[in-house]
């Protein structure tokens, strides 16, 4: 693989960060390739390269991201879905219902309500490595945490989803519920279980490419950026994980530092080595 001397890639890191800077500027009109490379007097082709070798998402990527976030952020001070779409500068309703389902978790009007209208039901069983808070929707698993204390769990859950009506789980989403310990108990495959769970496309690739490591293996926040095509992409593939929600089914804990160290986890290292001592975990690779 090609190395980058450190002035060549300090070059590439201002490149990214200029146009960066310039995209957050003008999220709300269109950006095609072709101005933004010739805002930063390179080609097309350059751009491309290095913007998604430093950032982790292409221009075009990191474009709609932000346009998701002023979308959101519309929503949440109470503006209508149109105007929303208007302002976080979506082409078209279907558009933003296209690329906003997948990052709301929810239809854009449910998340304009902070989840009214949106039933999640929920419970809290101990486990091995504490308190589990499984909460699901129509759709499939929302929400796995682990945690001490059942109040704390539960008020994350309402502070993600605010409007939305939390309910003990009923007998028939109990079942759901039992393969979810079952998993994290490491009884059983997740393979099967639904997610309905809020994220970018970039997370998305990340939490894929985790949920492929195999029981038994580590990688390194690096090795998963290279296997996504995006060597210089580690600290973003760091921040997708600690992003994640879904504690065991998107095996975050398999991801560690390049040195062996454990790294971050956002339910506590001690339960990440747990989880990997059980596991028999190997050295990252």
């Amino acid at each position: 693989m090609q190395t980058m001397t450190p002035r060549r890639t300090d070059i590439h890191l201002a490149l990214a960060e200029r146009v960066r800077s310039y995209i957050d500027v003008h999220a709300d009109e269109p950006l095609p390739l072709a101005r933004l490379a010739r805002e930063a007097n390179v080609s097309p082709a350059h751009l491309q390269r290095t913007f998604t070798r430093v950032v982790g998402l292409s221009p075009k990527q990191y474009q709609e991201q932000k346009r998701v976030g002023a979308f959101k952020s519309a929503l949440r001070e109470g503006r209508t879905v149109s105007s929303a779409t208007y302002e976080a500068g979506f082409a078209s309703g279907r558009r933003v219902y296209e690329t906003a389902d997948d990052a709301l978790g929810m239809t854009p009007g449910a998340y304009r309500r902070r989840g009214v209208g949106v039933t999640i039901h929920y419970t809290a069983v101990p486990t091995t490595l504490g308190l589990l808070l499984v909460a699901v929707t129509e759709r499939g698993v929302c929400s796995v945490s682990l945690g001490d204390e059942e109040a704390s769990l539960v008020s994350a859950l309402r502070n993600e989803y605010p409007g939305a009506e939390l309910e003990r789980a009923t007998d028939a989403n109990d079942r759901l519920v039992d393969a979810v310990v079952a998993h994290v108990e490491g009884r059983t495959s997740a393979a099967d279980l639904p997610l309905d769970v809020r994220a970018t496309s970039f997370q998305w690739q990340v939490w894929r490419a985790l949920q492929r490591i195999p029981e038994g293996a580590t990688r390194s926040y690096q090795a998963v950026a290279e296997e996504l095509g995006r060597p210089t992409a580690a600290r973003a593939v760091a921040r997708a994980c600690a992003s994640n929600r879904i504690a065991v089914l998107i095996p975050c804990h398999r991801v560690v530092r390049g040195d062996g160290g454990l790294g971050g986890y956002r339910w506590g290292i001690a339960r990440k080595a747990a989880l990997l001592a059980r596991e028999g975990a190997q050295p990252a690779v």
